[in-house]
């Protein structure tokens, strides 16, 4: 069966995925950038946004497997645009413009549903009502044997850690304290027994952790 993976996902010293208040403008809140500095110095990224350059050490080698062997993607709406409640403006089509990075099928999870949006590259944003194990086993379909990737925000990856669906988690612990936002690791007490950890540390100043489940009884 395809794997559940995680990756490229950075948390505050005080384990917070995001900051407080998203608006259009500061999509991580109070956080601003900072918890993805690292992220954005690496050749990976600016691959992705279509630039040169970019540092290729232990950064760069441990963001570069986020796209290896995906077939589709899972995030929370919060991840997509910064509305609440229903949609007040569909032509809203998330914050990465015409061609997203995904190049894949994207379940949005969302209380409102709304019509299927066709990207360039091949992402199609697909917004879906359920739980975890009922947005992965569509997104499993789409996939076609590859796997499937939780991008995010921590409320959502949260969400499969604690339905256990996860078999590999990728944090990046940047040292930096926000004092209030979204928590990775609230209820997930005892979450260290199900997986192997290890650590590196890397000379940006961040930490990167990989969760890798350990076989099932």
């Amino acid at each position: 069966m395809s794997l559940v993976r995680v990756h490229n996902f950075s948390i505050s010293l005080d384990g917070y995925g995001t900051g407080e208040g998203q608006t259009l403008e500061e999509p991580f809140g109070h956080a601003s950038h900072r918890l993805h500095e690292w992220f954005f110095a690496t050749r990976t990224f600016r691959q992705m946004a279509g630039q040169e350059g970019g540092d290729t050490g232990v950064d760069d080698a441990m963001a570069r497997t986020w796209g290896d062997g995906i077939g589709a993607e899972i995030m929370g709406r919060n991840k997509f645009g910064p509305q609440r409640g229903p949609w007040e403006d569909e032509d809203w089509r998330g914050w990465w413009g015409p061609n997203p990075p995904f190049h894949t099928p994207v379940f949005v999870l969302t209380h409102h549903p709304r019509p299927t949006v066709e990207m360039e590259g091949g992402t199609v944003f697909h917004f879906v009502d359920g739980s975890p194990g009922e947005a992965l086993r569509k997104a499993r379909e789409a996939a076609g044997g590859l796997d499937v990737r939780i991008g995010g925000g921590p409320r959502t990856v949260r969400a499969f850690l604690e339905a256990d669906l996860v078999d590999h988690l990728h944090v990046v612990v940047v040292p930096i304290v926000l004092g209030r936002g979204e928590s990775l690791w609230d209820g997930l007490e005892g979450l260290e027994e199900r997986f192997e950890i290890e650590a590196v540390s890397s000379p940006s100043g961040v930490t990167h952790l990989t969760f890798t489940r350990r076989a099932r009884a």
